[in-house]
């Protein structure tokens, strides 16, 4: 977390060159990224290039050519605490405000900060970097909710992204219920969408006292009658159960 202490030693030691106010306040988001961890890794016009942030390459640069487009800055940063992903950060003028974007590697949604350039930077104080700034321990507190932040927090939702989806492939198999009771092993679970589809019963039923239907857990107890609710030509409650004969007096065989 970078603070004023912090952001002031880094700006001593580098004793920046300063052409007008915007540079002041662009020095400043530059410092909080130090403060913070990351290692600058291009800056100037080499960072407006694609290469630069996609680079695998995390070697330290120096600050040389950091001012040395016109209402603009560009910088680009690693990590090593947290996995040497690049990020990029540019800050245009516009009128009497630097406009701020930074946006983290495998990120979609920029940090965003607007900064009134009036309000922090001070009048030029020479050799006297703590003169030059105005309200840094506002700014810097700034810079770190609205882009430190944040990029760490697009890092940390990534991560828990990831060990979300893990958790919720074991809950699915933890909720599983295999097709006990109906006289077969259930097949392994198999359930991509997460929704958790009954088993289909096997075994045997009849017409009468058909089993369960697909996608339906009860169970039909079979009360013992056996059969079929069909009566056909040799079914016993036609007969008597003795000789064959017909069950109903005068009734033809």
């Amino acid at each position: 977390m970078a603070t004023e202490k912090s952001v002031m030693a880094v700006i001593r030691a580098a004793r920046p060159s300063f052409r007008n106010q915007n540079d002041k306040i662009a020095f400043v988001v530059h410092a909080s990224f130090l403060a913070s961890g990351y290692i600058l890794t291009a800056t100037g016009p080499q960072a407006l290039n694609d290469t630069a942030f996609y680079n695998s390459s995390n070697d330290e640069v120096s600050i040389d050519h950091w001012n040395e487009l016109n209402d603009e800055y560009a910088f680009v940063y690693a990590n090593p605490e947290k996995g040497s992903k690049k990020v990029v950060v540019k800050c245009v003028v516009m009128n009497e405000n630097l406009i701020v974007d930074a946006l983290a590697e495998g990120s979609s949604e920029p940090a965003h900060l607007v900064i009134n350039v009036v309000e922090y930077a001070g009048e030029d104080g020479g050799s006297n970097f703590s003169q030059q700034f105005k309200n840094l321990e506002k700014l810097v507190k700034c810079i770190d909710s609205d882009i430190l932040s944040k990029l760490d927090g697009s890092t940390a939702k990534a991560s828990s992204s990831s060990n979300s989806s893990e958790t919720s492939d074991r809950t699915r198999q933890a909720r599983y219920v295999p097709g006990a009771g109906f006289g077969r092993p259930a097949d392994p679970p198999n359930f991509p969408s997460g929704i958790i589809l009954p088993p289909v019963p096997g075994g045997s039923g009849s017409d009468l006292f058909p089993g369960p239907g697909a996608g339906m857990y009860p169970t039909r107890v079979d009360p013992g009658f056996g059969g079929s609710m069909l009566v056909g030509p040799n079914d016993p409650r036609w007969f008597d159960g003795i000789g064959g004969q017909p069950a109903f007096p005068g009734g033809l065989p």
